[in-house]
C-alpha cells in the first residue's frame, strides 16, 4: 500500500509543475515592478561596481532609487543605501574610500558622501541653493565640477536664488521674454542657464568655472560626460554653444578652462555637434564626438581624436558609417571603446588610437552603457532585449566573455512568458532592404490567426531595437493576444548614414512607403497574422506618421489608429516648439520662405480623406510637440464625423511616466485596440 502511495503522490508531484509553473503574460503591474537599473561605475581598485536601481510604486504615483554595490566577480551583492528619497549618479571618490552620490533626501538635489571604509550613514556635502544636477570629482578628490542652473547675472547659487526672490516680490505672474529659447522640452528656463561650479570637497561654492548666457551642459545633443577635469587637475574641459541664438543653432563646441576661470579657450570650431570630451590618462589626447553638419542634429557622430601636443585632429570613425553612441579610454591611452547602433542592436569596438585600426569585440547586444576597469581588463556593460530589462554583465577583454553580474528581476521574469524579438528583412523604398522586428503573443500558436500592430518609432531618426521600452514596450503590446511588427524604415538609425539622411525632407515619402509596404508583407508572409485585424501606433514622429496615414489610408490597411503626442498641423507646430533647428533641416527652411516643405508633408492637408478610428494622446507639458497639435487633430476628426478619442494628461511631457498615468495609457491604448481588431 506504501508504495502504491508513494508512487501516486510521485506522480502527482511530477505533474504540478507544468500547471503550477506555467508563465504567464506581461501585465502592467508586472512591467511597472521591475527594478530599473543604471549607471555601473567601477571603482579605482577594480573591486566593486557602484549602480542605481529605481522601483515604481503604482498606488502611491511615485518611484524610489536606491544605491546597489556588485562585486566585479559577480559573487558580492551590497544595497548602500535605503533612504524613501531618491539616491542616484553614484561617483567613486579617486582613493576609492568614498562614494559620492546625489539625493534628494532634504528637499532639494545635493551630493552626499558615503564612506565604505568606516561605514554609518551618508554624510551631506553641499547645500547649493539651486541644487545639484550633476557632478565629477577631480583628479586628486579635492573639488568637485558641479551643475546646476543659475541666473546668468548671478555670481554665486546663493546670488541667484535671491535675485530670484526678489523678482517674484516686485513683479507678477507674467513671464518677460525676450529672446529664443524660453522654454525646453518641458519646462520654462525663467532666464536661468546650466553652469558648471568648482565646489570644495566639503562643499564650499568656490566659483563658476562657465558663466555667461551659455548653457553647460549644452541644452540638447550633447552626451553623459560634457564636463570633464584634465588628468593633472587643473583644467576642465567642457561643452557649451556660442551661438546668439541656440534655437536655431547645433553648434556645440568643446572649451577649456583653468581653475581659476580666467583662461579660457575654444577648443573646436567647426559648425557641427561636439560633445563627449574625454581625456586620455596621459593627459596628452582629447577624445570626443562630433557631427559634420550644422543644423542636423542626427548626422553621423565621429568619434575624434585630438592630440593636444601636435594640435592634430583625427576622425578615427569615418569610415565605419555608424553613428558613435559612446566610449571610454583604455588605461594605457592606447585605446579606446566605443559601441554603435547595428540592425536593431549595437556593436561594441576597439580603436587603436595610434594605427587607427579598428576591431569589432561584440555583436548582437543592445547596449545602453560602459564603464572600463583601472588595469583594462574588462569592461561593465549595461545591456537589455526586448523581454530582459536592463542588467550589468562584465565582458573580459582577453577572453571576450561575457558575465551576468546583477540579476535584479530574476524572480519576477521567471513568472513572464515574453517571446524574443525576431528580424526579417523585406524590399522597401527605392528598392532597399528594410529591417522589421516581430515579438509573437504569449503562448503563441502557429495554427491560430492573431490581429496584427504595427508601431512606428520616432526621432524620427530613431530606431526600433532589442530593447526592453518601458513607455512602448512591444511585450506589452504583444501581451493581449497580438503579433507586433516594428519597421526600421527610412531614417532609422543603425543602417548608415544615407539611410538615416532619406527621411529628411521626406517625412511622408520613403518612410510611409516602408511602413505600408512592410505591414503589407507581413500579412501576407505570416500565415499566423489576420490581414482584415490590422491596427497601428506611434509616438512623436510616430505620431505625425499615423497623423498621415489617417489621410492616406485608402485600401483601408489599417482598421484602427493611436497618435500619442504627434505633429498634425506643421506650420503652428514650428510657431510653438522649442528646437527650431529641427524643423528648419527637415522641411528645408522657415514655413514662410520659397522652397520649404511644410504644406507638402503636413496631415492638416488631408483630413478630408479621414475615416480611421483613432486614439489621440497627448501630454500639456510637451513642450517638443505642443498639445494644441492634439487637439487640433481631435477637432478635425470630430467633426470629420470619425470614431475618436482624447486622452489628455495635463501633468505630462513628451513621455507618460507617472506610475498612474502610464497605467490609464496602457488601459486606454489596451482597450482602442480591442475595439477594433478583436470584434
Amino acid at each position: 500500500m506504501k508504495l502504491k502511495y508513494y508512487s501516486f503522490l510521485l506522480f502527482i508531484l511530477l505533474a504540478l509543475p507544468s500547471f503550477l509553473l506555467a508563465k504567464r503574460p506581461l501585465q502592467f503591474e508586472d512591467m511597472f515592478a521591475m527594478g530599473r537599473v543604471s549607471g555601473g561605475v567601477v571603482s579605482p581598485d577594480g573591486r566593486w561596481i557602484a549602480y542605481t536601481v529605481r522601483f515604481y510604486n503604482i498606488e502611491d504615483n511615485s518611484s524610489n532609487s536606491d544605491l546597489f554595490l556588485v562585486s566585479s566577480d559577480g559573487k558580492i551583492h551590497r544595497q548602500l543605501t535605503f533612504n524613501p528619497a531618491a539616491d542616484f549618479a553614484p561617483q567613486w571618490s579617486p582613493d576609492g574610500s568614498e562614494l559620492a552620490f546625489i539625493s534628494t533626501r532634504d528637499g532639494s538635489a545635493q551630493i552626499y558622501l558615503l564612506n565604505l571604509k568606516m561605514g554609518g550613514e551618508a554624510v551631506k556635502v553641499t547645500n547649493l541653493a539651486t541644487g545639484v544636477g550633476g557632478f565629477v570629482w577631480s583628479p586628486d578628490g579635492k573639488y568637485f565640477a558641479v551643475e546646476t542652473s543659475m541666473l546668468p547675472d548671478a555670481s554665486s547659487p546663493d546670488e541667484s536664488q535671491k535675485l530670484e526672490e526678489e523678482r517674484k516680490k516686485t513683479s507678477g505672474s507674467g513671464k518677460e521674454i525676450t529672446h529664443l529659447l524660453y522654454r525646453h522640452w518641458n519646462h520654462w528656463r525663467n532666464g536661468k542657464y546650466s553652469h558648471v561650479l568648482l565646489v570644495s570637497r566639503k562643499g564650499d561654492f568656490i566659483r563658476d568655472l562657465t558663466p555667461g548666457r551659455y548653457d553647460t551642459p549644452p541644452i540638447s545633443l550633447g552626451s553623459s560626460h560634457d564636463y570633464v577635469f584634465s588628468p593633472d587637475g587643473q583644467s576642465l574641459c567642457f561643452v557649451k554653444n556660442p551661438d546668439p541664438v541656440v534655437a536655431i543653432s547645433t553648434n556645440n563646441d568643446l572649451w577649456i578652462t583653468d581653475l581659476e576661470g580666467e583662461n579660457v579657450r575654444q577648443v573646436t570650431t567647426r559648425k557641427g555637434n561636439d560633445n563627449g570630451p574625454l581625456y586620455s590618462p596621459n593627459g596628452r589626447y582629447l577624445a570626443y564626438l562630433s557631427m559634420a553638419r550644422a543644423g542636423f542634429e542626427s548626422d553621423q557622430q565621429n568619434l575624434m581624436l585630438l592630440d593636444l601636443k601636435s594640435g592634430e585632429t583625427r576622425n578615427l570613425t569615418e569610415k565605419l558609417d555608424r553613428y558613435v553612441s559612446d566610449f571610454v579610454w583604455g588605461p594605457k591611452s592606447r585605446k579606446i571603446y566605443f559601441y554603435v547602433p547595428h540592425h536593431g542592436r549595437h556593436r561594441l569596438y576597439e580603436v587603436d588610437v595610434t594605427k587607427g585600426k579598428l576591431k569589432l569585440l561584440l555583436d548582437g547586444k543592445y547596449i545602453n552603457s560602459l564603464a572600463i576597469s583601472p588595469d583594462g581588463k574588462f569592461l561593465v556593460l549595461a545591456i537589455q532585449a526586448v523581454n530582459y530589462p536592463i542588467e550589468l554583465y562584465r565582458f573580459d577583454l582577453k577572453k571576450k566573455k561575457l558575465t551576468q553580474l546583477t540579476f535584479t528581476n530574476k524572480e519576477r521574469l521567471a513568472e513572464l512568458e515574453m517571446n524574443p524579438l525576431e528580424d526579417y528583412w523585406f524590399v522597401g523604398a527605392n528598392g532597399d532592404s528594410v529591417h522589421l522586428l516581430m515579438v509573437k503573443p504569449p503562448q503563441f500558436d502557429p495554427n491560430k490567426k492573431y490581429p496584427m500592430i504595427s508601431l512606428i518609432h520616432g526621432g524620427p531618426q530613431g530606431a526600433w531595437g532589442d530593447d526592453f521600452h518601458y513607455r512602448w514596450n512591444a511585450e506589452m503590446f504583444a501581451s493581449p493576444g497580438y503579433v507586433v511588427i516594428m519597421i526600421n524604415f527610412h531614417g532609422s538609425r543603425g543602417y548608415g548614414q544615407a539611410f538615416c539622411d532619406a527621411v529628411s525632407k521626406n517625412w511622408g515619402g520613403w518612410p510611409y512607403q516602408d511602413i505600408m509596404i512592410g505591414t503589407r508583407w507581413a500579412a501576407e508572409k505570416f500565415p499566423f497574422v489576420d490581414k482584415e485585424r490590422i491596427g497601428a501606433a506611434g509616438a512623436s514622429y510616430g505620431g505625425f506618421m499615423i497623423n498621415w496615414i489617417e489621410g492616406h489610408n485608402d485600401e483601408g490597411l489599417f482598421k484602427c489608429l493611436v497618435s500619442h503626442d504627434g505633429v498634425f498641423e506643421q506650420v503652428s507646430m514650428f510657431g510653438a516648439t522649442e528646437e527650431l533647428w529641427f524643423p528648419t533641416w527637415e522641411f528645408n527652411g522657415y514655413p514662410w520662405e520659397k522652397g520649404s516643405l511644410y504644406q507638402k508633408w503636413n496631415p492638416f492637408n488631408y483630413v478630408e480623406h479621414f475615416k480611421t478610428p483613432m486614439l489621440i494622446i497627448h501630454g500639456e507639458k510637451d513642450f517638443r510637440v505642443p498639445y494644441t497639435q492634439g487637439l487640433q487633430l481631435f477637432t478635425a476628426l470630430q467633426l470629420k464625423g470619425v470614431e475618436s478619442k482624447l486622452l489628455f494628461f495635463p501633468d505630462e511631457d513628451h513621455f507618460v511616466q507617472k506610475p498612474r498615468n502610464a497605467r490609464q495609457w496602457w488601459k486606454n491604448v489596451h482597450g482602442w485596440l480591442a475595439k477594433y481588431l478583436n470584434p
